[in-house]
């Protein structure tokens, strides 16, 4: 268990990096989203008919009721958040001194209170996983930073596994359950293993890479395939294991696993890094420290056994490595020769083949006992922790001031951590119905009571692959004559032009061609926001057109009168034109949506319901009374007109690589003074 000083700070720099990226990358996308000529404006969401802030806050709970008690608009408020919101990250990610539990607090708020008013665009699983991933931060951070006394060192080190063992149970939920779901829900191309070989072509923003890796031997993507639900199924488990090696193999195969399909690297490396020790990563091991922070009588031969796992089991003994590696050899032989018989893998002259060798039938049984066994599992691993922690507050700390401290300390982190655990057994309970007998009525009932705050959530990544017929994309076309000529919109990320290079953009999160994604899987009807998106650029709306590729803007001067859209299906463009401009083909299928005009008398009605159109003016006013702040809204709109000059992507690595240099600089500074 990574309980040193060291990992935690590292745990929360890596939090810190990714609040960062969050925010950045929805600020920049604010005005064409949530904006009051956005596609979904978020003052749309604030109707409420509570009079007085505290029902307002108790109606829907968000920082944004404070609008107009300083006179700005919604639209305004949501920079405000967003821009505090980078400020807390960015000094948390340049200095550990603000990696504290108010400011992950802070940070939490802040994402929690733009979350509210997202919408469809911010209903994705990162989202919900950066709330309960934040919301553990904020148990993990220390109180306030302090210099690491003696004394503080023991406290502290009682206290970081707790937090440390919520975080890793978070990890084996997200991953255990999006390995199941993909074999629960009966998807043909898991239970197949093809659905590697269509998943690069078919995610939301393939890259260029994609590509390339889509064209490999089939065989070895039915291969890749079988190691995601090795990675995703079996190995979890291993993340309770009490030998720290056999944790540390585990860690670098999960990470290896999220770069290879680049979905949430950073969140993943930084949770995956409290499943090992801090000697992993670098040259000293915490009973070192130990004895070098505390004197002799803080029992620190008992406080090192309690934060180390090799200790327990003899690691001063010269036969200790040996030991390692047998249960190395046996663990991960086992899960070698469990992968073989469960998928039938064998070899061929020319290839290795691969095959699901198990029924449905039988999964199904077998999950009747994993759901239920992990739960007693992770909490067959916790309860060691806590009876530890408490143990040593009571009889290894000197002074009765420091006892009492360390006592309720541990104590309440112990309270915390068995209400999270038991709270969260509730949605992850859902996998199989015999978890229904880990789940008492209680913990439903506070589940439900919290469930808005999103503490603990259900996951299941890729629950069903889609694109088995070719990669849907809706297309946007306008044209001033209702007979053409049509002209396509261009987005920024998504598919659309065949000859445009398929691009990196993360750690940027563009929702409006993520979400464009999602609309090609179901009618028109079924996106409302869709019609909104049309209508904005009927209006030649500029927040909304920055949202797109405004250098192939096909109406650059006024915009069209006439909009549709088309179904197509894409696919990667074969491996023997790889020296030829197309990345991709594609085929029409059908219409999406028909033509709309901006007085087209149906949009508008619905548009009108949305609350989209909300009368004359789409403009919001300030409560009465309050006073608007010039300077501060000129002070936005600068910042704003800097930053829509800028590609988000890039952006985003600029502030990172500014981070960076800070880090670097102040390192060399502090180094040599030290010298001198």
């Amino acid at each position: 268990m990574a309980q040193i000083r060291y990992t935690r700070n590292l745990f929360l720099r890596g939090m810190s990096i990714i609040y960062l990226f969050a925010f950045t990358s929805l600020y920049v996308q604010i005005p064409g989203l949530y904006g009051n000529n956005g596609v979904l404006p978020a003052r749309i969401q604030l109707d409420s008919k509570a009079k007085t802030l505290s029902g307002r806050i108790h109606t829907k709970p968000t920082l944004l009721w404070l609008a107009p008690y300083i006179g700005l608009d919604t639209e305004y408020m949501m920079d405000v958040l967003a821009l505090l919101g980078i400020f807390l990250a960015f000094t948390g990610f340049v200095s550990q001194k603000f990696c504290t539990a108010p400011s992950f607090a802070g940070l939490w708020s802040l994402y929690y209170s733009l979350y509210q008013v997202g919408e469809t665009f911010m209903k994705f699983q990162w989202d919900i996983l950066l709330l309960e991933a934040g919301f553990l931060s904020i148990l993990v951070a220390p109180l306030r930073y302090q210099s690491q006394s003696k004394r503080r060192a023991v406290t502290a080190a009682l206290s970081d596994g707790i937090p440390f063992w919520l975080v890793r149970w978070l990890l084996f939920r997200l991953m255990f359950q999006s390995g199941v779901v993909k074999l629960t829900s009966g998807c043909p191309t898991w239970w197949g293993l093809t659905a590697t070989a269509i998943h690069f072509e078919s995610q939301c923003i393939p890259t260029s890479l994609a590509w390339y890796v889509h064209h490999l031997p089939r065989w070895l993507l039915k291969l890749a395939t079988v190691f995601t639900f090795v990675i995703e199924i079996e190995l979890p488990h291993l993340f309770f294991f009490p030998v720290r090696s056999v944790r540390i193999i585990t860690f670098f195969l999960q990470v290896c696993s999220t770069v290879t399909l680049y979905i949430c690297i950073l969140w993943y490396i930084c949770t995956c890094v409290v499943c090992v020790r801090a000697r992993a990563m670098q040259c000293r091991n915490f009973k070192e420290y130990v004895h070098r922070t505390c004197p002799p009588n803080y029992s620190t031969v008992r406080l090192s056994a309690h934060l180390s796992d090799d200790e327990i089991t003899g690691r001063t003994s010269a036969w200790s490595g040996v030991i390692n590696k047998v249960v190395n050899a046996l663990v991960y032989g086992g899960i070698l020769y469990t992968t073989i018989a469960m998928f039938s893998v064998r070899l061929t002259p020319s290839h290795i083949e691969s095959d699901v060798a198990f029924t449905k039938q039988e999964f199904d049984w077998l999950l009747s006992f994993l759901v239920p066994g992990s739960v007693y599992l992770g909490l067959s691993a916790l309860v060691p922790i806590l009876t530890e922690a408490l143990a040593v507050s009571i009889t290894d700390i000197p002074g009765t001031f420091a006892k009492i401290s360390a006592i309720l300390t541990t104590l309440f982190y112990t309270i915390v951590a068995v209400f999270i655990f038991g709270i969260s057994i509730v949605p992850y309970s859902t996998l199989h119905p015999a978890g229904n007998s880990t789940v008492v009525p209680a913990l439903r009932h506070w589940h439900s009571r919290l469930d808005h705050l999103h503490l603990t959530n259900a996951y299941g990544l890729f629950r069903r692959m889609t694109g088995i017929g070719g990669r849907p994309e809706v297309i946007l076309e306008g044209s001033n004559h209702i007979d053409g000529p049509w002209l396509e919109y261009n987005f920024l990320y998504k598919p659309g032009n065949v000859n445009s290079t398929p691009p990196f953009v993360a750690p940027h999160q563009p929702r409006l061609d993520w979400q464009m994604w999602f609309a090609s899987l179901s009618p028109y009807h079924q996106n409302p926001w869709i019609l909104s998106l049309t209508y904005r650029l009927l209006q030649g709306q500029p927040e909304v057109l920055r949202l797109l590729d405004t250098s192939r803007n096909p109406f650059p001067n006024k915009p069209p009168k006439y909009i549709r859209a088309s179904l197509y299906h894409y696919h990667f463009s074969p491996w023997s034109q790889r020296w030829s401009d197309p990345w991709w083909t594609r085929e029409k299928v059908s219409e999406y949506f028909p033509i709309f005009s901006r007085d087209h008398p149906p949009l508008l009605d619905f548009l009108r319901h949305m609350k989209v159109l909300s009368g004359a003016s789409e403009r919001e006013d300030s409560v009465s009374g309050s006073q608007v702040a010039p300077w501060l809204k000129m002070l936005l709109d600068r910042l704003r007109y800097l930053v829509s000059h800028v590609e988000p992507s890039l952006l985003l690595w600029s502030v990172f690589s500014a981070g960076c240099a800070i880090i670097t600089t102040s390192g060399t500074t502090s180094h040599a003074a030290t010298r001198r």
